[in-house]
């Protein structure tokens, strides 16, 4: 039995989304592992972007540790993911259920989508167990189709009967409409640091141009532009959904390129004009949809807060380096005062209690199987 984990903590560091608490929960969640649980230090990967003595957490490095590190579980192996860093939402280009595919964002702006992380979980082998905290915004459907444990749809007398949400439109990437996002809020010291760890579509677009030097992204050309800039490395899901416009391009489904765009189109054109070997990594791709494979068992995602709500960045003290989440702080709380085991159910509704008296509105969600709802936190 092995216990091997990765823990990805982004503070951005030096750009108009700098946050503060990430670097630092990554560091008190290592500790953890190691002196609570017993794992090896050798056995935990950590990417960060404020310490060049560990590789930097972008998208391409990312998606190789998580790769590397469900490839190499045996059953009966114990696997452990923290991120803490920014969330964000991309309209959904096709009829995903939410209306968005929730993303983490890289450092590079590389997203790793719900989707993406599904494949993961599906790839851990029978009898071994994931775990995964993300402490960021919009996480509560990180885990594609996840069973719910805890969360809006699962309100109990024990969780708190209504999050303060404010209301929040569709925004299909095919029609365009808007979308409204909520802010998580905390009780703390004047002066103190607070910053929600969500990564608005605007704000990525304008880091996107930046990263660029083109000035005409908008939201249709985000995923074009990811797959411009990152190709091979870029997200599955982008790679997937470029293969379908590229495909209905070349066979010019006229209803289909209606509903896309006319920039999306131009570019595209422009991009097959100059290169025909332009594509061919979202071509060689295997479409991925949410019916590939089924859910395993062995996944479990505890998230900061739900699909539509935003995680806090927080310093009470306004000294950074006692910065925090505010779920990755709830969680080492909740730990650091509790002797024996804290199984996934136990932590995430005493969460919520917590967070609720410290007067923050972001709701903790539990997505696992019923089992390992009530089985011990990260490993037996």
């Amino acid at each position: 039995m092995a216990k091997k984990a990765v823990l990805i903590g982004i503070n951005y560091r030096g750009t108009e989304a700098e946050l503060k608490g990430c670097i630092n929960d990554v560091k008190r969640m290592c500790n953890c592992l190691i002196q609570r649980y017993g794992f090896s230090k050798d056995d935990i990967k950590v990417l960060t972007d404020t310490d060049d003595s560990y590789d930097q957490p972008t998208g391409k490095n990312i998606r190789r540790a998580l790769n590397d590190l469900v490839s190499s579980a045996q059953p009966g192996d114990f696997l452990f993911v923290q991120f803490s860093g920014h969330g964000t939402r991309l309209p959904a280009e096709d009829d995903d259920e939410t209306g968005y595919d929730e993303c983490i964002v890289p450092i590079d702006m590389n997203l790793i989508t719900d989707d993406d992380f599904r494949e993961f979980v599906v790839q851990v082998p029978e009898g071994s167990r994931i775990t995964i905290v993300s402490d960021s915004c919009h996480s509560g459907g990180l885990i594609e189709e996840a069973k719910e444990q805890i969360g809006d749809s699962t309100k109990s007398s024990d969780s708190d009967s209504e999050s303060e949400l404010e209301p929040g439109c569709v925004y299909n990437f095919l029609n365009q409409t808007g979308a409204v996002e909520t802010r998580g809020r905390g009780i703390h010291d004047q002066g103190g640091h607070m910053k929600n760890r969500s990564l608005p579509l605007p704000t990525l677009i304008e880091m996107l141009k930046q990263r660029t030097g083109k000035d005409d992204i908008d939201v249709g050309k985000v995923r074009p532009t990811l797959f411009d800039v990152f190709g091979e490395d870029a997200s599955p899901k982008v790679k997937s959904f470029m293969k379908v416009v590229i495909t209905k391009l070349h066979g010019e489904d006229e209803g289909f390129m209606g509903t896309v765009g006319s920039l999306v189109l131009q570019f595209l054109k422009q991009k097959l004009d100059e290169d025909e070997e332009y594509g061919k990594w979202a071509l060689e791709t295997e479409h991925r949809g949410a019916t590939t494979h089924s859910l395993p068992d062995n996944g479990i995602l505890i998230s900061g807060c739900q699909t539509d709500q935003t995680s806090a960045d927080t310093c009470p003290s306004g000294n950074p380096n006692q910065a925090y989440g505010a779920l990755s702080n709830a969680i080492q709380t909740i730990l650091a005062g509790s002797d024996g085991a804290v199984t996934n159910k136990e932590l995430v509704l005493k969460a919520r209690q917590m967070l609720k008296k410290q007067g923050y509105t972001q709701s903790p969600g539990l997505y696992c199987s019923d089992l390992l709802a009530n089985a011990p936190f990260v490993c037996d």
